[in-house]
């Protein structure tokens, strides 16, 4: 599935960022991100789809350089909720200025001709509003649990686990749903 390729940057940052220093965790998060937008660009994929992937090097670029200039920056305490915080603000921005971030993964696994239908557009906006949702929660919830219990690891890596598979299992479910209905309707 293309969502946990986009992913895969922040999912491995959140493993590592809880066993080792924030400075390597954000170096590799860096690298996969941007091994990533090179693969994706370089296989044809249209720049729309890799709005995760281009956040997560931004992210991961910034996060890098203060790691390195200020590696005892407070930011180091919170670099788990942040970066669920970017990528709610990634989400919710592609929202905002009208193309959902998942849209332009959603183009590339279906017809061209269902692209400008409005129940495909309008799919997209839901998905892209429970997954920004699910990361509003996460960078609360982290914040709540890093400030609580610094070094709780479990409720951490629990919380990052759910806040990808919630979204990735209604993506799939709510997907399927739609289809189902537009085939009834069509027949």
């Amino acid at each position: 599935m293309n969502y946990l390729r986009s992913f895969a940057p922040w999912i491995v940052f959140a493993v590592l960022a809880t066993q080792l220093d924030w400075r390597p965790s954000a170096l590799i998060g860096l690298g996969i991100a941007v091994a990533l937008v090179i693969w994706e660009l370089s296989t044809g994929a249209p720049l729309d789809s890799t709005v995760i992937e281009l956040s997560g090097a931004a992210y991961f670029a910034v996060v890098s350089v203060i790691a390195f200039v200020a590696p005892d920056s407070p930011f180091r305490d919170d670099i788990l909720a942040l970066s669920s915080a970017w990528l709610a603000l990634t989400a919710w921005g592609s929202l905002a200025i009208g193309r959902p971030f998942t849209l332009g993964i959603a183009r590339t696994m279906v017809e061209r001709e269902l692209w400008h239908n409005p129940i495909f557009r309008r799919t997209n906006v839901i998905i892209t509003a429970v997954w920004a949702s699910s990361f509003t929660v996460e960078a609360i919830a982290v914040a709540v649990v890093t400030a609580l219990a610094p070094h709780a690891v479990a409720p951490v890596v629990v919380l990052r686990v759910a806040a990808f598979t919630v979204p990735v299992v209604f993506t799939i479910r709510y997907s399927a749903l739609v289809r189902e209905r537009a085939e009834r309707a069509v027949s």
